[in-house]
């Protein structure tokens, strides 16, 4: 179990990579898009789904209730939409950092949780 300090930051990290990550969608979707248009729709679409399927399904008070398994699967599906956003934007190495500070975090988050019950 994490110490509660590094519990509370570890915790607000994750709520900050989740930001950052609909962001990067967000910055993906407004730089793909070929009009305003398809711009728009795809920089509000691109986080909107990824939001919406987080709250069913990863959130901590998810609408379903599905096995670890599965929620980190839906975690890893995000953060790697996420990751590949980034790079996709010529932005390689800071897409590495990403994914692995992401990683990192899951981790430390889910065995704690596990530890705490």
């Amino acid at each position: 179990m994490l110490p509660t300090p590094l519990h509370v930051v570890n915790e607000g990290l994750a709520f900050l990579m989740e930001l950052a990550g609909l962001a990067l969608l967000a910055w993906w979707g407004w730089s793909t898009g070929q009009n305003t248009a398809i711009r728009i729709l795809l920089a509000v679409g691109a986080p909107a789904l990824a939001a919406t399927v987080w709250g069913l399904f990863a959130a901590p008070k998810a609408t379903f209730t599905i096995p670890l398994a599965a929620i980190l699967v839906v975690k890893a599906l995000f953060f790697a939409s996420a990751t590949a956003a980034l790079h996709s934007l010529g932005h390689t190495r800071l897409a590495v950092a990403f994914a692995v500070v992401a990683v990192v975090n899951t981790g430390l988050a889910e065995m704690d949780r596990l530890r705490r019950g």
